[in-house]
């Protein structure tokens, strides 16, 4: 199954979405008013919502133009993003790969946005790309087992988790967090897709290109750290709780870790992907004076 934010509104996916048959069914009008038109409430209701939408396949649904899609989690509650989640980026970072627990930060939520789109790049910045998985949870969650990780889970989406380098390390300590929060700096989309659409979704090639070049490729089977063990580490801490967003990590080919590094600038155009869900394209500019 996959759904939607389509100009604010929850929709259903049907058909296959790389053709023109692709077909968008509006849950409010299609559930006849059981299910609200808001994407993000729909996550306190998941169960519910994954039944009625089996029954829903005989709706005939509307075209649509990608540029009308917004984040499938628009107001996520929290925020986690891991990091040094591959070896590889992590050397290339500067960093020994953790072996017991990866460094946890956030993204504040007001930086979540749509999977297409510009992007105004900070003043006097060096703002980096970091292609990821991206995890919705699809009911509470806690202390929950890595064996039993994949039932909290309502789907996945594409993620760029967009640094500012200069903020982040600002300061007496890295900013992580801040650096990464600029608006706009936490695309997630095109849509989400249920963990039942993939043959194994614990092994995922992710590829981020910029104007054309690939700048990053890896697999979701090489995260030190996968989803079942993020999911565990995470709600041995905190409740885990409908419709939040778990950044996965990235693998290596950020511009920070290239000799020179490189960053990006106005006129940019970021491609971000993940198999067997679909990419993003954003486009980045300079601040108005």
């Amino acid at each position: 199954m996959r759904i939607a934010n389509l100009d604010g509104r929850l929709t259903l996916l049907t058909g296959d979405r790389t053709t023109p048959t692709a077909r968008a069914i509006d849950v409010e009008g299609a559930s006849e008013g059981r299910f609200d038109a808001d994407p993000q409430r729909v996550y306190d209701r998941w169960d519910e919502f994954r039944a009625w939408a089996r029954t829903a396949g005989g709706v005939r649904g509307e075209a649509y133009e990608p540029a009308r899609l917004r984040s499938p989690a628009p107001r996520p509650p929290q925020v986690f993003a891991i990091g040094l989640n591959y070896s590889e980026h992590a050397a290339e970072s500067g960093f020994a790969a953790p072996d017991s627990a990866p460094p946890v930060f956030t993204k504040f939520p007001a930086c979540i946005t749509g999977p297409y789109g510009s992007v105004v790049l900070p003043a006097g910045g060096h703002t980096d790309w970091e292609v990821e998985l991206v995890v919705v949870i699809g009911r509470r969650t806690e202390r929950v087992r890595a064996e039993d990780a994949w039932s909290c889970v309502a789907g996945l989406a594409v993620g760029q988790d967009l640094s500012e380098r200069v903020s982040q390390m600002a300061g007496p300590a890295p900013q992580f967090s801040l650096a990464k929060s600029f608006p706009r700096f936490g695309p997630v989309g095109p849509w989400l897709v249920t963990p039942d659409e993939f043959d194994d979704p614990d092994d995922l090639a992710l590829v981020c290109s910029l104007n054309g070049e690939v700048v990053q490729e890896g697999r979701t089977s090489k995260l030190l750290f996968g989803i079942p063990a993020i999911l565990e580490q995470l709600s041995a801490v905190v409740p885990l709780l409908p419709g939040d967003v778990v950044f996965t990590g990235t693998p290596s080919g950020v511009g920070m870790g290239r000799v020179p590094p490189r960053w990006l600038s106005p006129g940019d155009e970021l491609v971000s992907s993940v198999e067997g869900i679909g990419e993003m394209r954003h486009w980045f500019v300079g601040q108005e004076n």
